[in-house]
């Protein structure tokens, strides 16, 4: 398993080639913990979150077996999407940040896609 030190590194890394790939476009960030799985797009120029979305709300956690498993990653990823369609974001770049581009990311990434966010 890798160390906090280089995991770290790893997800500044690819968060400095992401920023740096960006343009004018937000970034949509991925966390994923054993237990639960977060997405949230960022303004980097403004610094602030224009939406957010996560297996622990009530209406997604209500509508789940687990938070930890690829169907709830889906979830989040369409209701990341449909936030952001809402807020007039249609395109984005996609940070996983320190996470495989596999499984549950992927997940949650084809279904932001499929919500209607291009990346």
């Amino acid at each position: 398993m890798a160390s906090k030190d280089s995991t770290q590194r790893r997800a500044a890394r690819v968060r400095r080639q992401v920023k740096a790939v960006a343009g004018d476009r937000l970034r949509l960030s991925v966390h994923r913990s054993s237990k639960n799985i977060y997405a949230q797009i960022i303004d980097d120029q403004k610094g602030h979150t224009v939406a957010a979305a996560s297996t622990l709300e009530k209406d997604v956690k209500g509508s789940l077996k687990t938070g930890a498993d690829a169907a709830a990653a889906a979830a989040v990823g369409k209701l990341i999407a449909e936030r952001a369609v809402k807020a007039g974001v249609k395109e984005v770049v996609f940070d996983r940040g320190a996470y495989i581009y596999h499984g549950r990311v992927k997940a949650l990434a084809e279904a932001a896609r499929e919500g209607g966010l291009s990346f």
